[in-house]
């Protein structure tokens, strides 16, 4: 998991000085299986949109190596932080019980 407000992200003191409320609701992690655990993974879920966009109201997930960043190749797509197993999700206002439970489903927990 990647995410600024963590203690061990290279961006946490980043964070605490410009955010000092919190994080935010951005963060990515990465799947075991590669790029179509990827695509799989977003093309499970029923709660979380499927938009590129971020900071919205509603739960958002993105993978982007099939889409924001599928003309790059791999070695590409790595370097710009989109590595081919990796998705980006924004945290809506939704009930966190249900993003967790679809998110449990969509991996096979």
């Amino acid at each position: 998991v990647n995410y600024s407000g963590l203690a061990s992200s290279k961006y946490a003191a980043l964070a605490r000085k410009y955010a000092p409320k919190g994080a935010g609701a951005v963060f990515t992690f990465s799947l075991k299986g590669g790029y179509q655990a990827g695509v799989d993974l977003v093309a499970s879920l029923k709660l979380f949109s499927h938009l590129a966009n971020v900071g919205d109201t509603r739960s958002l997930i993105i993978h982007p190596a099939s889409t924001t960043h599928s003309q790059l190749d791999d070695a590409q797509k790595t370097a710009a932080g989109a590595a081919p197993n990796m998705v980006r999700v924004s945290i809506g206002i939704e009930d966190k019980d249900d993003l967790i439970a679809d998110l449990d489903q969509a991996l096979g927990g």
